[in-house]
């Protein structure tokens, strides 16, 4: 009863977009429980590439196959279209790209065959669901929208639409990108010039990052600042490697949670800053060091997530 309320009283709850992929996994897990209903037949997903859906789904549908996901396994025929030109559905829950589909198989078509499954009964994840809904017109029971932030809102005939959630994060996955490089660019200094292996902890802050650690570290904060805008200036291209390392400047390997949500160039980060002095939080007993970007000036500290801003 508790669960279904919620369900039923949702109109939108926002988290952070953590970066790494361990964490992804496990906000997809807490949204399906906190949000998904058994019942739920239509389910849209909405960011940018790289944006971290596919792993957000996989977290709240584990052992669901992707039809088309991050290491390039395309499943042919698409399952969806196969069982709804068949009239036969073998599965209960189907996934759908629609980005990556519509390059073989006309929208309308797509369309239909969401609404065969659903009028049959079955489930169906739509990825880009704003790109399918001027031709589906029905919209989805609930919508996952991820950029900075994930956005988890249950429609209702007054909306929001698909397009809202898709103009919230499309503008905002560029801060999230910044942030995270610029989170591994002071990571990467603090590896090579002070001699810092990790910190022990990442958290969260709106348009930033922070490194937490058990005891304080002794930093030259403002030399630290220094070296990272300087290594920012030299306009190195970041690329993927592998699942766990980006490269820098082509050459330049180190390890990454989250190599997909990256900028393609150190350039692209903007406004970067660190906060001059180290967070004590008395409940974990660690120490914060706060990074910001694209604010021109830094807000008091507690009001980094003020809601007015």
């Amino acid at each position: 009863m508790a669960i279904t309320l919620l369900q039923e009283a949702l109109m939108y709850s926002v988290y952070f977009a953590p970066r790494g992929r361990k964490r992804l996994l496990n906000l997809g897990h807490q949204i399906s429980q906190r949000y998904l209903s058994p019942l739920d037949k239509l389910i849209g997903v909405i960011g940018d590439a790289g944006a971290g859906k596919s792993v957000l789904i996989k977290g709240m549908f584990p052992g669901l196959e992707l039809t088309n996901d991050d290491d390039g396994v395309n499943i042919r025929p698409l399952p969806l279209l196969d069982g709804a030109d068949n009239s036969f559905f073998s599965s209960h829950t189907y996934h759908l790209d629609v980005r990556f589909e519509s390059a073989f198989t006309q929208m309308y078509i797509l369309a239909d065959a969401v609404k065969t499954a659903i009028n049959n009964d079955k489930r169906v994840i739509v990825e880009h669901f704003e790109l399918l809904y001027p031709y589906l017109q029905i919209n989805a029971e609930i919508i996952i929208g991820i950029g900075e932030e994930v956005i988890v809102t249950r429609p209702s005939i007054f909306g929001p639409c698909p397009s809202d959630i898709a103009d919230i994060v499309h503008k905002s996955i560029k801060y999230r990108r910044m942030a995270h490089t610029a989170e591994d660019l002071t990571g990467y200094i603090l590896e090579k010039e002070f001699g810092f292996e990790h910190c022990e902890g990442h958290n969260d802050v709106k348009h930033g990052f922070v490194l937490e650690f058990d005891t304080k570290p002794d930093i030259d904060i403002e030399e630290l600042e220094k070296k990272t805008k300087e290594l920012i200036n030299k306009n190195l291209d970041i690329c993927y490697v592998d699942d766990n390392h980006i490269s820098l400047g082509r050459q330049e390997k180190f390890e990454c949670t989250g190599p997909r949500i990256h900028l393609r160039n150190t350039s692209e980060i903007e406004n970067f800053k660190l906060v001059k002095d180290l967070k004590y939080n008395p409940i974990t007993k660690s120490y914060a060091l706060v990074g910001i970007i694209g604010i021109n000036d830094i807000m008091k500290i507690n009001e980094l997530n003020s809601l007015r801003y």
